[in-house]
């Protein structure tokens, strides 16, 4: 009987930190086993295996991931499994500049500070915080263009 298949500690760690930073455990896990699969793509089956984890919890993890832009599902021809994969273009820029979250924070922290007391702390913090959000909304097109340029010169 063979080994089942599983992922390298440091990927292990990887989702870990991923965990901490606020990304659900199961979808940070099953991102990192696709990162670091032969193909960047896997079954539900597969993924089940190399995180010892149930069907449930693979559904729930990939229908996450899926939800974000960071996997999208393949149909493979012949077979009722499908393949959850990384995009083919690089996964971590597509996914930013789809993400409506900093748009939606930088929303949300106006709403805030218009319910506060003007001229206090607390609405100057907010306000501060929706400014930070709308900071990176409006630099993040060209962080990300620049490093694509450096990732294609290496």
């Amino acid at each position: 009987m063979s080994e089942p298949a599983r992922m390298p500690d440091s990927a292990e760690t990887s989702a870990a930190v991923l965990t901490a930073a606020g990304f659900p455990k199961m979808p940070a896990r099953a991102l990192m086993a696709l990162v670091v699969s032969p193909d960047g793509a896997l079954t539900a089956a597969e993924l089940g295996e190399i995180l010892s984890a149930s069907p449930a919890a693979v559904s729930g993890a990939v229908r996450y991931l899926q939800t974000v832009g960071f996997v999208h599902r393949v149909s493979q021809p012949g077979s009722r499994r499908d393949r959850y994969a990384l995009p083919e273009n690089a996964w971590y820029i597509a996914s930013m500049r789809q993400n409506p979250v900093y748009e939606r924070l930088a929303d949300l922290a106006e709403t805030t500070a218009a319910a506060l007391p003007e001229d206090s702390a607390e609405r100057s913090r907010v306000d501060e915080m929706g400014r930070f959000y709308r900071f990176l909304m409006a630099r993040l097109p060209e962080l990300l263009d620049e490093w694509e340029s450096a990732r294609l010169e290496a």
